[in-house]
């Protein structure tokens, strides 16, 4: 449609001068009103598949696998018929004993890319992991055996190396910088299929699938598989994100792929570069998210976003003197939103770091200095979890509770613990409702430690008469403390 001021430009038959110049206003009008529209789909993605498919590998690993140690002596194998009307067949091919026997090499496709002219490649540690062999087939139909750096299975990421140099590679950008709606470029082998490219959008950011650093951004660019450890580009050829899974009821891609964020990757392959492992940062707590009822329960506090440290054992944050109940607001001066933000900021942290954490303990801010430790190591010399904890007669905000005696921590195994225990929870109950249960051993109310029935009836009564709704109560659960905020309205 021609602006109303186009048309009767025109019918006036005004110097072409002035028209030029109407045309130019509206044309910046635009402009500035919309710059969206200044970044619209892209005509053609060739010259930036151009530009970055040299750079992009298939990964091809070999496995040696004992066939006598499976069922019937089959050797255990993907189905390439998965499908098609041939694969109930090809199933049952194998379960009846009647596939190979005795050691077998069986095969595995990816993808990867290279990140140095001197012949570093990353792609998905699943792609690689286990393998007796790995080759990198490059775009020119050049293959080179590959040596494994480093891997970390936390993020799913390897690190590989080929003996070259003058490689053409491509470089990470900062993946907190892609937005919901930003065009990106998928690219890899599915399926074993070779070098293919899918185009599509970010269509969300921050996702978690289930390890504690994960931070994937979701995309409907097609990845299928094969596509494991491939590159996802933005429009100026720098990648995003490493593509690892996708979510789909027949293995097939349905528009809703995962990339672990090029930050994250990152940082574990500089350390894997670096050491050939990695070495995260470790605070030294154990923590939980905030809940709005707790923002009432807990003094000084506005809103949700922090972690709740829940248990301090030896380490760093106990040497520096972070308590139980103290809320993480700040970490070296960056906000921390929740407990995987400040998982991933710990983890990224160099470990020996001084480190500023600023916490919220009685209604005040108070800033802490940690040296952090190693978590890798902390890890290693955990000999197991505490001993089971479960938590004791009274009827209040929809508990049974009662006095911790040797008979009860004998039934509830709860081991070790001073405090009140319960052992019914009324049905409909706000107590029910978050998530208490029998068993559960009541250690602290309001940040105080009770013993006893009367101790915590004494705290209860204190948050009613200040006009608090809620009461914030430390439970130990299986070994494992946390924060629940109840209700104390009668």
């Amino acid at each position: 449609m021609i602006p109303r001021t186009l048309v009767a430009a025109r019918s006036t038959s005004r110097p072409a001068s002035v028209m030029l110049l109407a045309l130019s206003i509206l044309v910046l009008f635009f402009a500035q009103a919309m710059p969206g529209l200044a970044q619209s789909r892209p005509d053609t993605f060739a010259d930036l598949v151009e530009k970055v498919s040299p750079a992009v590998v298939n990964i091809t690993t070999t496995t040696v696998i004992d066939a006598s140690a499976a069922p019937n002596g089959a050797m255990p194998q993907e189905n390439p018929f998965e499908g098609t009307p041939f694969e109930d067949f090809f199933r049952d091919f194998n379960d009846q004993g009647m596939g190979p026997r005795g050691p077998q090499r069986a095969t595995s496709l990816g993808s990867g890319f290279v990140i140095s002219a001197d012949g570093y490649v990353v792609t998905n540690n699943h792609v690689i992991e286990d393998a007796d062999e790995i080759m990198v087939e490059f775009f020119s139909g050049e293959s080179l055996p590959a040596t494994l750096i480093g891997t970390d299975p936390a993020v799913d990421v390897a690190l590989l190396k080929v003996d070259a140099s003058d490689l053409a590679y491509v470089g990470f950008a900062d993946s907190d910088t892609a937005r919901v709606g930003d065009w990106v470029l998928a690219v890899g082998n599915p399926l074993g299929q070779g070098f293919s490219v899918s185009a599509g959008i970010v269509s969300a950011r921050n996702r978690e699938l289930s390890g504690t650093y994960d931070d994937y951004i979701q995309t409907d660019a097609a990845i299928n598989r094969g596509n494991s450890g491939g590159p996802l580009f933005n429009l100026y050829g720098d990648v995003i994100g490493v593509n690892t899974a996708i979510l789909s009821p027949n293995g097939g891609s349905i528009g809703i792929g995962f990339s672990m964020a090029s930050n994250v990757v990152k940082a574990v392959v500089d350390q894997l570069m670096q050491f050939g492992e990695t070495r995260r940062g470790w605070l030294g707590v154990r923590i939980q998210d905030l809940s709005e009822d707790m923002v009432d329960a807990i003094p000084g506090l506005t809103s949700t976003a922090g972690a709740l440290v829940t248990d301090v054992p030896e380490g760093p944050a106990f040497d520096a003197g972070l308590k139980p109940g103290d809320v993480i607001l700040r970490f070296n001066g960056r906000d921390v939103p929740d407990t995987r933000a400040l998982v991933r900021m710990v983890g990224a942290a160099p470990v020996g770091m001084e480190s500023t954490v600023d916490v919220l303990r009685g209604g005040d801010e108070i800033t802490f200095s940690v040296t952090l430790g190693r978590r890798e190591t902390a890890e290693a010399a955990q000999t197991g979890k505490p001993d089971p904890v479960e938590p004791a007669t009274h009827e209040i905000l929809g508990m049974s509770l009662s006095e911790l005696t040797p008979d009860l921590a004998e039934k509830y195994q709860t081991g070790d613990v001073t405090g009140v225990i319960i052992t019914s929870v009324a049905p409909l109950s706000d107590a029910e409702d978050k998530g208490l249960a029998p068993g559960d051993v009541i250690t602290e109310a309001s940040q105080a430690p009770v013993s006893s029935i009367s101790e915590l009836l004494d705290r209860i009564g204190e948050a009613q008469d200040s006009g608090r709704k809620s009461i914030l109560l430390k439970i130990n659960r299986g070994g494992e403390p946390m924060f629940v905020a109840v209700s104390v309205a009668e």
